[in-house]
């Protein structure tokens, strides 16, 4: 099949670089279990997920808002949001990407992961994150 190039960029890597942009600003700002799947050979609604949760309503909200302030001025501009009066799933729909932000038992309950993941195709984007800061800290210490 063909792949759309943008501006010799293959867009699948566009994507996933949009992705991985995304799962960043969730860490920096705390989001826990952020989960990057890639469902574009299982479905038309997008190329990736992006699953996460905050701990409580009022960070489900900050990190939502997060998303915005930090992405907008890079050109990533969300197509709707929905969920966010009630602040226990809210979904950001970057057409490519559809962003999951859960209240905790929202994202037990739904379960959301269960469904999309076939084991190959999951990045567990806090703890590859969490692993990187460890071995710089450790390195760094090495150093002293």
């Amino acid at each position: 099949g063909s792949t759309k190039t943008n501006g010799g960029l293959n867009m699948t890597d566009e994507i996933a670089r949009k992705a991985d942009r995304i799962c960043d600003v969730l860490y920096n700002k705390k989001a826990e279990d952020i989960l990057k799947i890639y469902i574009g050979d299982k479905s038309i609604l997008a190329d990736y997920f992006v699953v996460c949760t905050g701990r409580n309503t009022q960070q489900v909200k900050a990190l939502c808002d997060e998303l915005e302030e930090k992405l907008i001025p890079e050109g990533l501009i969300p197509k709707r949001k929905e969920g966010y009066q009630e602040c226990r799933w809210i979904v950001v729909d970057y057409g490519d990407i559809l962003v999951h932000i859960f209240h905790p038992d929202e994202r037990v309950y739904y379960n959301l992961e269960r469904l999309w993941t076939d084991g190959t195709n999951t990045v567990n984007f806090s703890a590859l994150r969490d692993r990187e800061l460890e071995e710089a800290q450790r390195a760094a210490q090495s150093q002293n």
